[in-house]
């Protein structure tokens, strides 16, 4: 390997390091968020929320994502534990959904940045959109399961 080679895998790898290091927060956080739920949500509590009826847990679940808004990976985290809990698939893939694409605490600054028009028919659409795509994706996963 020359040396230019070994000097740009050296700076990468620190790069990746570094990466790794600003994530290690956010990953604390995490396991202590799991950790809360698992000790503060009870099943029953969660059965109050979801009734299993598809159309009702998936409006609950978007609107939970979108006012629990993150990042992707705590999401999934998040929709494992939820679905260990008994809590419908439809819920849970609306959930993560919300989760990414709507955002009710960054709506001030997105429309700030973006314009409040913009935002609105952003948000109204990815409204709309993940409560399409959790309902397709679930029926579609249990067609082929």
């Amino acid at each position: 390997m020359s040396r230019a080679k070994a000097r740009s895998f050296k700076k990468e790898l620190k790069r990746a390091f570094a990466g790794l290091v600003s994530m290690l927060p956010m990953i604390v956080a995490i396991v202590g968020l799991v950790g809360l739920f698992q000790a503060f949500v009870t099943e029953e509590m969660l059965a109050s929320l979801f009734m299993g009826d598809p159309v009702r847990d998936t409006l609950v679940g978007t609107v939970a994502g979108g006012i629990a808004v993150g990042q992707a990976l705590i999401s999934y985290i998040l929709g494992g534990e939820l679905l260990e809990q008994g809590v419908s698939m439809y819920a849970v893939t609306a959930f993560i959904l919300a989760w990414v694409t709507l955002g009710v605490v960054q709506l001030p600054a997105e429309a700030e940045v973006l314009g409040g028009r913009f935002t609105l028919w952003r948000n109204v659409l990815a409204f709309l959109s993940t409560l399409a795509v959790a309902i397709a994706t679930v029926w579609t996963l249990e067609r082929i399961g």
